[in-house]
């Protein structure tokens, strides 16, 4: 196909996924307004020329139809003037943001005729290891609600909804007691599922090397090894300056951060979602972070949004969900034990709450290889009106946004995009799969002496490194250090960089792992990463081809202990 007829299907398909949005109607709407003013202001004109007495009109004998062909309404300009308003009137930067979005988040646009399952999973055992898995968290979560005598869902009563409306931004002050609700699965379930993946149709005794079955993940996929990191992740090298973290750039340190904040708010002035996207590349401004992730995501906080975010709410009133309490003891068990966080408790629970009953993000299931799971209100079996959908939950962010419904807006962007492929199993580069298998293979590559120790006292690398990656660091790393984690998150597009910051902790540790004799002797041997172990391990480890060792540096303080609750439920 040539690249005409392709750029024209796949400009087809974007505006065919944009119709319907909430752009669309805004659009439609301001060029109505548009229109009616032209053609009043032509009228108008035409009235004035055309009149009896006037000038122009007598002798002339022009009519309304003549009046339509002035000099200052020309067809062959149309295309121009129509980009010359949309520019001018802001829609060019809106358009832009809305179609780089769906360039992003949906998935490769396909010319010809693909099954849906396709589009979700192109692997066939990845569908059936998943589809597999859904069953049992499922089962899990229905056997939970037959012992407890809960049901899934349920309207709640009147007085019971008064109740929730009035104490809604006072929830944390609740002590219900929800000891007999347990956890749904914890991440090392999650784990034994990705070690048991096989690929029926690959014969894992052609070519195999020496450390082609060192690790635990044994599915054929393809990662990036260090050098194509190297040229992916080019700006992390030594000599280019990153903002938060002191390295050997060419500019001091001081001046360096005020020429990026300078750069910083043009970008958030020219809201350009693919300029924010490249500047985050060196690190985001605190005072900018904000701006720059929701440009980046093209999450908005505009009426439709707050009003998006009133409706959910109103269905968290009104319908009470299995998930909530299992949401509610999760928020306990760490939020609010949690230096940084218990401030913002009362905000998980809303948004986790809201998150729960958006059916907007079904959307992201035609590009996930998770299928939504749904329940019934009580006596409503069977009638799809009447369902009510689990999706799986992640943290959400706190300390960027004041408002609920922006804080929302910008979570639900994040999970769409990046943080449901941590909880789901697929071949994506950046799903979990993936991730484990780049983070085993980066060890083996450039530490195999390490890996071998590891693995030779049953302490296989993965079991250490697996909780760090399925939460993105989240409750690992102190609030300002996972910031500038997942500021290179958004900017690169990509997971990538979690299995490489994993690794990296590894590295640093080298030494100390090489003497440890157990798996829980390893795991209590260290503070999981460090801010400086971006910087001596991820940053050198992309800039170098050496292994690397660790430095006499002191680590600095200020990072979180790992959360308390050793069997997390899906909502982190």
């Amino acid at each position: 196909m040539d690249e005409g007829k392709e750029l024209s299907l796949t400009i087809a398909q974007i505006v065919q996924r944009l119709k319907g949005s909430h752009l669309h109607s805004q659009l439609e709407r301001q060029a109505k307004v548009s229109s009616s003013r032209l053609t009043a202001e032509v009228k108008n004109v035409c009235h004035t020329e055309c009149r009896p007495g006037s000038a122009v009109g007598s002798g002339q004998g022009k009519t309304q139809t003549d009046c339509l062909h002035q000099p200052e309404i020309k067809l062959e300009s149309l295309k121009e003037d129509v980009r010359h308003f949309l520019k001018t009137s802001g829609w060019e930067k809106k358009l832009q943001n809305a179609v780089y979005r769906e360039m992003h988040v949906q998935p490769p646009l396909s010319h010809l005729p693909t099954p849906p399952e396709h589009q979700k999973e192109p692997l066939v055992y990845m569908r059936t290891a998943q589809a597999s898995w859904e069953r049992r968290v499922l089962k899990s979560l229905s056997s939970m609600s037959t012992e407890l005598g809960v049901p899934l869902a349920r309207k709640r009563p009147v007085v019971e909804q008064k109740e929730l409306a009035n104490k809604w931004n006072e929830m944390s002050t609740d002590e219900p007691d929800l000891s007999q609700f347990r956890p749904v699965y914890a991440p090392k379930d999650f784990l034994e599922v990705l070690v048991g993946l096989r690929n029926p149709n690959h014969d894992s005794s052609e070519q195999a090397s020496t450390r082609s079955h060192w690790g635990l993940i044994q599915v054929p996929l393809s990662v990036k090894d260090v050098g194509q990191m190297r040229e992916m992740y080019c700006e992390l090298g030594l000599t280019t300056g990153q903002l938060g973290i002191d390295d050997q750039a060419n500019l001091h340190p001081d001046l360096f951060e005020s020429e990026h904040v300078d750069v910083g708010k043009k970008v958030v002035l020219h809201q350009d979602s693919a300029a924010a996207q490249q500047y985050s590349r060196q690190g985001c401004p605190m005072g900018l972070r904000a701006d720059l992730w929701a440009l980046i995501l093209n999450a908005t906080n505009q009426a439709q949004d707050v009003m998006h975010y009133e409706q959910l709410k109103a269905g968290v009133i009104q319908h009470d969900m299995l998930v909530d309490n299992l949401i509610y003891k999760d928020v306990k068990l760490t939020a609010s034990n949690d230096d940084y966080y218990f401030v913002f408790e009362d905000f998980l629970y809303q948004v986790l709450m809201c998150f729960s009953r958006d059916t907007a993000i079904l959307e992201h299931f035609m590009y996930n290889s998770a299928s939504p799971p749904k329940s019934f209100i009580q006596g409503k079996g069977g009638h799809e009106e009447c369902a009510v959908v689990y999706p799986p939950n992640v943290a959400p962010l706190c300390f960027l946004y004041n408002e609920p419904s922006e804080l929302y807006s910008v979570f639900r962007e994040m999970y769409v995009r990046y943080f449901f492929r941590l909880h789901s199993i697929s071949s994506s580069p950046s799903g979990i799969v993936s991730l484990c298998l780049q983070f085993e293979r980066l060890l083996q590559a450039h530490l195999p002496q390490l890996f071998y120790h590891l693995r030779q006292i049953q302490a296989q690398p993965l079991r250490i490194a697996f909780k760090w990656m399925v939460r993105a660091f989240s409750g690992y790393l102190s609030t300002d250090q996972l910031l500038l984690l997942w500021d290179r998150i958004l900017a690169y597009d990509s997971l990538e960089i979690v299995a490489v910051l994993s690794a990296a902790v590894f590295a640093f540790r080298s030494d100390n792992l090489m003497e440890v004799t157990s798996l829980a002797s390893a795991e209590v041997s260290w503070h999981p990463a460090l801010l400086l172990l971006y910087i001596l391990g991820e940053k050198r480890w992309l800039d170098t081809s050496v292994s690397l060792k660790p430095t006499s540096v002191t680590p600095p303080q200020g990072l979180a202990p790992p959360p308390s609750n050793t069997h997390p439920t899906p909502t982190q």
